[in-house]
């Protein structure tokens, strides 16, 4: 298994205003701009720490990936992942254990097979023009090119709050699945080929749209299995 990869990650697509998107690796010069879209996402959140984007490009370089406008060099995105040996954690385990607090240090590419997603996110100026759509799939093309058997993540369930009163965590994610609701992450990342396995409390704690639940999804190597 190896490491290695281009520095564009991805195929350029044309976007929204026929603006030409890369996806490559996160460097160094990114880290500013990559927390400034953290906090335009999530502006009640601590983002992402310096020291821990650091750690994630010295540990698993080519699982961090940024959408970048070509011609304007403007960050709109990224996804940041690292490879775990799945049976090391249980299913309930919240963010902070999946990622060894934000660090990526857990990252284990000798024995693990399984790409865990840790964090996807656009600017909100630049979503629903493809970009997610963009970040999802060359991080699909790279657990090929390593050939894992896999990619889970958890999918924080952004509309529950709303509908929190109307019925369980699980009832909500099986109405979504079945498209009687549409939550934000959870029903586009149904339409990339994702499943759900399971729906777990307390993933992300402080999350208000949420309230700290997740569905915990899987898409599936074509090539491994």
């Amino acid at each position: 298994m190896t490491q290695g990869g281009s520095r564009t990650a991805g195929a350029e697509v044309l976007s929204a205003g026929e603006r030409r998107v890369v996806v490559r690796e996160l460097e160094e010069a990114d880290f500013e701009a990559m927390i400034a879209v953290c906090r335009r996402v999530y502006p009640t959140s601590k983002p992402w720490l310096t020291e821990q984007l650091a750690s994630h490009v010295r540990t698993f370089p080519a699982g961090q990936l940024v959408a970048e406008e070509q011609a304007s060099g403007e960050l709109l995105g990224f996804a940041s992942s690292l490879i775990v040996r799945w049976d090391d954690y249980a299913f309930d385990a919240e963010w902070r254990e999946w990622t060894a607090g934000g660090y990526f240090t857990n990252h284990d590419p000798e024995i693990g097979r399984t790409l865990y997603g840790a964090e996807v996110m656009v600017d909100p100026a630049r979503q629903r023009q493809g970009v997610g759509r963009l970040l999802y799939r060359a991080r699909a093309d790279l657990a090929r090119r390593l050939g894992l058997r896999r990619i889970r993540a958890a999918a924080r369930l952004r509309g529950y709050g709303a509908q929190a009163a109307e019925c369980s965590p699980q009832a909500y994610v099986d109405r979504v699945v079945r498209g009687e609701l549409r939550d934000p992450t959870l029903s586009f990342q149904l339409s990339e080929g994702f499943r759900v396995l399971a729906v777990v409390s307390g993933y992300l704690r402080n999350d208000e749209e949420s309230l700290g639940h997740a569905a915990i999804i899987e898409w599936l190597n074509p090539d491994e299995n």
